[in-house]
């Protein structure tokens, strides 16, 4: 009984004869717990891409980045992460709550290498869970059900330049994000943004930050 594979991908598989290549790379490469060497580079990743699906079946990507070591693997059957402030939209996050299913993607662009991750996610309301993480608005728990690494034969590579300013950090106060200056957007901030701005540098027009975004400006 495959783990990975329904009769769709099967089909597929048929159709170009790689049913058998695809069985093992499944057994050679397909696990169900995190072992040591999965758990070493999970928690080297300083962001890795988190697909959910929310309840009509639509799937939602989205990049999540934070310090090395954000993304915990607390035994061989259980990851953690926090999620930080955002856009208020709680798509992931929404979609976690409503289904659960979780694929996780990390990445290193300098060596390169890659693995995936999937599994069932939660959303406790655990204390002690949050206090792992500074400002952590939630943290998933995920509940592991295939690990498996990949190919890397077409992973550009690339080098990191600068960490992001705005990861929350014990050492530092975290700045406000600056599209929460933007003009566009002061008449439905929550209060608790709306109460930094002035501090933050004050409002700008919206074409300023997206300026700001083309020209590679770390602090957009």
């Amino acid at each position: 009984m495959s783990r990975l594979y329904n009769d769709a991908h099967r089909g597929l598989q048929d159709e170009f004869g790689t049913r058998r290549m695809a069985d093992r790379i499944e057994e050679l490469a397909c696990k169900d717990v995190v072992g040591e060497p999965e758990k070493a580079f999970i928690e080297s990743r300083d962001m890795f891409f988190l697909a959910t699906v929310d309840t009509d079946g639509c799937p939602t990507v989205s990049y999540k980045g934070g310090d090395p070591g954000f993304v915990r693997v607390v035994d061989e059957k259980t990851v953690i992460f926090p999620v930080y402030d955002g856009n208020g939209m709680f798509l992931s996050t929404g979609n976690i709550a409503s289904k659960g299913e979780v694929g996780l993607l990390f990445i290193d662009f300098e060596k390169p290498h890659r693995l995936r991750l999937q599994g069932r996610a939660e959303l406790p309301r655990d204390p002690v869970l949050l206090g792992h993480f500074k400002e952590a608005i939630f943290v998933v728990k995920i509940a592991v059900r295939a690990v498996f690494q990949n190919c890397p034969r077409y992973i550009h590579r690339y080098q990191k330049i600068s960490p992001s300013r705005y990861v929350p950090r014990a050492e530092s106060d975290t700045p406000l994000a600056t599209w929460k200056r933007t003009e566009d957007i002061q008449d439905v901030l929550p209060e608790r943004d709306a109460k930094k701005v002035e501090s933050a540098g004050g409002t700008m027009p919206t074409e300023e930050w997206i300026g700001m975004i083309v020209a590679g400006d770390p602090e957009a």
